[in-house]
């Protein structure tokens, strides 16, 4: 491992240039500064020396010396650790058990309705873009009642809401439909310079960020 990590900068993402999940960590490696090389491949070839880091081969992978990390969730944990300044959780405990519980009913309840449309298409996938559409709009005073999901500050739940709101208009779910709150939030996260410069061309071509 360590004649292949050497070929590399100290630290290396390889990410699919769709994947939602690599444009989460992609946006923490943005949102921290971390000095990490952002490498992109096609996930139906991945390359020979990520194969030898993670048999998978699967995107996200984070690769630091030693390290190998193929989970979002947990890169996005480690990198706010890693490089605790700015911080994108709470420090208390509770609060960080509750951001961890929100992060993962997003997993649960949003993604999954997201990745059936994506993969399936409007026709056959027309349930569950209608629950998609129903239960964000039921969430409307959640978008409305702080600057960001639940919070005054910007954390690891936001890395986690803003590529999936950023996926929308490409299954046809229109932000602005949904409310001004949720709208303002979008707006919110897609205008921060990170956020910007985590998209992949692939990403850029899904939308342009919604009007005010």
């Amino acid at each position: 491992m360590a004649n292949i990590t050497s070929r590399k900068s100290a630290m290396t993402l390889f990410s699919s240039p769709a994947c939602i999940m690599s444009h989460c960590a992609r946006l923490v490696v943005y949102e921290k500064g971390v000095p990490a090389e952002v490498e992109f491949f096609d996930p139906n070839d991945p390359p020979e020396d990520l194969l030898e880091l993670n048999p998978n081969g699967n995107a996200p992978t984070f690769v630091e010396r030693d390290l190998v990390l193929y989970d979002a969730r947990i890169i996005m944990e480690y990198l706010d650790e890693r490089f605790p300044h700015p911080a994108l959780h709470q420090m208390d405990p509770v609060s960080r058990a509750n951001a961890r519980m929100l992060i993962k009913r997003i997993d649960q309840e949003w993604y999954p309705l997201l990745d059936d449309v994506l993969v399936n298409g409007d026709k056959k996938a027309a349930k569950s873009k209608k629950m998609l559409r129903e239960s964000l709009m039921a969430a409307a005073p959640v978008f409305e009642a702080t600057p960001y999901f639940m919070s005054e500050e910007y954390s690891l739940i936001d890395c986690a809401m803003a590529p999936f709101l950023w996926r929308l208009p490409s299954i046809g779910i229109d932000i602005a439909s949904l409310g001004k709150g949720i709208t303002a939030y979008a707006n919110r996260l897609f205008s921060r310079r990170a956020f910007q410069e985590s998209l992949s061309r692939e990403e850029k071509d899904m939308m342009q960020a919604p009007s005010k």
